[in-house]
This record gives C-alpha cells, structure tokens and sequence, in this order.
C-alpha cells in the first residue's frame, strides 16, 4: 500500500519540512511494535500504544492486522527472520551440534526483547520464513540415522525446553539489567530457613541461568541419544 490510511480518510503527512513519511506496511507495524516493547512489555503492548508510537489512528493498523494476537503472529515471524539471519545454516552440522546451536540462538533471539519468549510462544508464523531451517534440521537428524518421528519429537522437545526456558527467566530478569522484586535469593533463603535444601536450591533456580540452561540442553541431548540410540 503506497500511501497511509488513518481512520479511513488517506494521509501523506511528513516531517515538519515537508519530507514524506514512510509508509505503513506490516512490517514498519511490527519493527515498532518490537521496540515498543522492551520500554513497555507485553501487558502495555496495546494497538493504541503502537498507533501512537507511529503517530497515526489505532483504525489504521487494522488495515493490516485483525487483532492483537495477528501482530503478535507477525513480531514472533520477524523475531524468527532477524533471528536465522544470525545463524547460518552449516550442512555439515551433527545432529548434536545443530541442537545445541538452534537452541542457543533462540533463546539469545528472545532474550533481546522484553517479554520475548511470551510472544514468541503460542504465536503462528505469518509465511514460510522457517520452512528452510527446519527442512535442513530434520535433513541433519534423518541422516544421522532419525526417524522422521523421532526427529521432530526431539527438535520440538528442546524448542519447548527453550522457550520454557526463557518465559521463566524473563520473570526474573525482564531484561539483561533487570531483576524484579521478589527474586532476592538471600531474602528467599532466609523465609525458606526451616527447609534448609529448598532455601539453598534458591541459588539453582534463580541465578547464573547461562550455566544453568547449558546444563538442561546437555541433558536434553543426552536423553535424546539414550532414548533412540543415537551417537
């Protein structure tokens, strides 16, 4: 759409020197709909917040989305296409090495918005985007000796391991700097004081989740080796 509706009348307002503004497309929708979204998370995402932020009527955006929920679909795809632009796809990849990458890429991809892994989860990607990736990924799995089934069985469990994952470590770190109230892990220790292994599990759960989430895609692939009986 070359020229920008808001509230059904067309407008080609600019700046204040007269220079056109950019067009409103899904995708100038979704790239500021992302960065809204680390100043105000998921909850003060509105389609209000985001016509604001691009200075245009809330009617407008519904020329390209429905609903909150066909954003929230088109920000997880973007997510996704910033997120394999970073991970080149290496055909000569182990299964086990192919694992371990795609989940750590995903997880560094949702940790860089507020709330990523919420919008991320339960979102339905808007095109084929990631038909490549995961084509290449069963290829890497069914010639090391996989079954389809299994296949998708093992990449879907560790997917599901990731953004579990990291929906519970955004609810203590929102961001790379912040920690919200209530995750002190001193102060836990000490009203947990009568159950002395769960006040000290506290440091487990809470802290240093880099290591800890290393340590779960160790057991993941391990469990998965096990279970077929795949080197």
């Amino acid at each position: 759409m070359s020229t920008e509706r808001t509230g059904g009348s067309t407008s080609t307002a600019g700046t204040a020197r007269g220079e056109r503004r950019a067009p409103l497309d899904r995708a100038r929708v979704a790239d500021t709909a992302l960065r809204l979204l680390n100043e105000v998370g998921l909850e003060g995402l509105t389609l209000r917040a985001i016509a604001r932020e691009l200075d245009v009527k809330a009617p407008a955006l519904y020329w390209h989305f429905k609903d909150k929920q066909a954003l929230l679909d088109e920000m997880a795809t973007e997510m996704y296409r910033r997120m394999i632009a970073g991970i080149p796809l290496d055909p000569q990849e182990t299964w086990r090495e192919r694992l371990l990458n795609s989940n750590r890429g995903l997880r560094t991809a949702l940790l860089a918005y507020r709330d990523g892994a919420r919008v991320f989860s339960g979102s339905r990607f808007t095109g084929a985007a990631h038909a490549e990736q995961m084509e290449d990924t069963l290829r890497v799995f069914t010639e090391a000796g996989f079954t389809l089934t299994q296949a998708v069985r093992a990449t879907q469990t560790s997917y599901l391991y990731t953004i579990g994952y990291v929906t519970e470590e955004q609810g203590v770190q929102p961001m790379a700097d912040e920690r919200r109230e209530g995750y002190d892990v001193e102060e836990r220790a000490r009203l947990m004081a009568e159950y002395p292994l769960s006040a000290a599990a506290g440091r487990e759960i809470f802290e240093d989740f880099d290591r800890h989430f290393e340590e779960g895609l160790a057991l993941l692939t391990a469990g998965i080796a096990a279970r077929y009986g795949i080197a």
